[in-house]
């Protein structure tokens, strides 16, 4: 009878220690909160109905900015995707360490493309503190082995290692489709119109091979992908957020929406049928088709009751091509590619309920960088001396004044820009220099270099002292 009693009491004892040693686990997974980055590829800075566009409804990313806040002034580390992207997730200027240039087609492939394995991802820094880390969705930061997203940092990859992917392979059924050509059939030029696929000529190129030896890989194997892209992408995010929910965790979501080829889904043509321009209504569709997805990653974090314990940051990866996409960034000038501000400035969202202010704005600059700092900063994390990013989280809170930023600094080949202040210095031919004074000329409209020498001088010879701390490029 008393051995029963011990042996019942040592039980009581061990299920106690369980449910004490649960319970402080909880607790401190809680302290971490769950961090999900939405990276669009390729919106321009005026897509979207927060940032101004009436043409397509965006209610669900506009949510993020409903519920939290947007930031005017987001910056990203290139014009292009690959640097830009290698700048996020680094936390560093790319030229640093001497990721200048955009990989595309087969040179993704090239021994030695890719970000530099000795670079430390967001990825890596919050899985090496307890977090479970996936990235679903475009990689384009190396496409040979010791590039892969499991050699920097993620426990769970579902995705595509090349700059771009068709949403849904010949003979591209469930979509209408809008190919660049050469020529159209018969020598033309202009724009072939077929029942549900179009050829235009209007580039001057053919479409890029997005994929040749570029699958859709499950960690390291390819699989057979038969739902849209951006919907594949969706699930796989939702999947993974449902079973990590118990833990903290950070999702990449890298959308390769709304990056050409264009292929909008019926549902969302059907959508559009007002617009006339079947060029413009492929990208409303494919616009409308992410925003849908994005509302779907929303809906999923409530269904968990996890909105209170997750950070929501939502961002571009460059400025939109307008001319390949329709992609509008006004009321900036220039688009993917260029140093002017509609390469270079994105739409930038953040929520957190509960803890962030909902339905503000924030008008100082910031940048991409900025997030890998915030994210090491809040999960307790070690934050490597070398980064150019700043934590954000006290200039939202209202903790600190002041600005995250003074300076920025672009470097591409023959195309350079600094912004300082409310300066910012442009260079799209080698050694021609412009100047705009973005409080007044958002537009960069009016060239000052003549006028106001003695800032153009200034800014000249601190994009100079930038320059000469930047590593040669590893590739081009």
């Amino acid at each position: 009878m008393q051995r029963r009693w011990q042996q019942q009491i040592a039980r009581i004892k061990a299920v106690a220690v369980a449910l004490l040693f649960a319970t402080h686990a909880h607790a401190a997974s809680k302290a971490q909160p769950n961090i999900i980055v939405l990276l669009a590829d390729d919106l321009g800075y005026g897509e979207l109905g927060c940032q101004g566009n009436l043409e397509i409804p965006t209610p669900h990313i506009d949510s993020i900015a409903a519920n939290g806040i947007r930031f005017t002034d987001g910056y990203v580390t290139a014009p292009n995707c690959s640097p830009s992207r290698a700048g996020f997730l680094t936390g560093r200027i790319p030229t640093r360490f001497g990721y200048e240039f955009n990989p595309t087609g087969a040179k993704n492939e090239v021994p030695g493309f890719g970000m530099p394995p000795k670079e430390r991802t967001i990825a890596e820094i919050l899985h090496d503190v307890g977090y479970t880390t996936g990235l679903v969705g475009k990689w384009h930061q190396g496409g040979t082995a010791p590039y892969h997203p499991y050699r920097h940092g993620f426990d769970e990859f579902f995705g595509f290692l090349h700059e771009g992917h068709y949403y849904v392979p010949p003979p591209y059924d469930g979509v209408t489709t809008m190919l660049r050509r050469k020529a159209l059939p018969g020598g033309k030029q202009g724009r072939w119109m077929g029942d549900r696929l179009i050829y235009t000529t209007h580039m001057g190129y053919d479409e890029p091979d997005y994929d040749a030896d570029n699958p859709i890989l499950r960690g390291g194997q390819p699989v057979v992908e038969e739902a849209y892209l951006t919907d594949a992408f969706t699930r796989e995010a939702t999947d993974f957020i449902h079973r990590h929910r118990d833990k903290p965790f950070f999702l990449l979501l890298s959308y390769n929406a709304v990056h050409s080829p264009l292929q909008g889904a019926d549902a969302y043509m059907e959508r559009f049928a007002h617009i006339d321009d079947i060029h413009r209504r492929i990208f409303a569709a494919m616009l409308s088709n992410l925003d849908d997805s994005v509302g779907a990653v929303l809906e999923s974090l409530r269904r968990d009751e996890l909105e209170q314990d997750t950070i929501i940051f939502f961002l571009s990866d460059n400025g939109g091509p307008t001319r390949e996409l329709t992609s509008s960034n006004a009321p900036l000038r220039g688009e993917k590619g260029s140093m002017y501000e509609g390469g270079l400035r994105v739409p930038f969202l953040v929520q957190w309920k509960g803890t962030l202010s909902e339905g503000t704005q924030y008008d100082h600059p910031v940048s991409s960088m900025d997030i890998l700092a915030t994210a090491a900063h809040l999960a307790s994390a070690p934050v490597l001396e070398n980064i150019d990013g700043v934590n954000l989280m006290p200039y939202l809170d209202g903790s600190k004044s002041g600005v995250p930023h003074d300076t920025f600094f672009w470097r591409q080949g023959h195309k350079n820009a600094l912004r300082h202040g409310d300066w910012k210095l442009v260079s799209m031919k080698k050694k021609s220099w412009e100047l705009y004074n973005l409080a007044t000329d958002l537009g960069e409209s009016n060239d000052q270099s003549g006028t106001y020498p003695e800032v153009l001088g200034k800014l000249i010879a601190i994009w100079d002292q930038y320059n000469q701390s930047m590593q040669e490029p590893l590739f081009r």
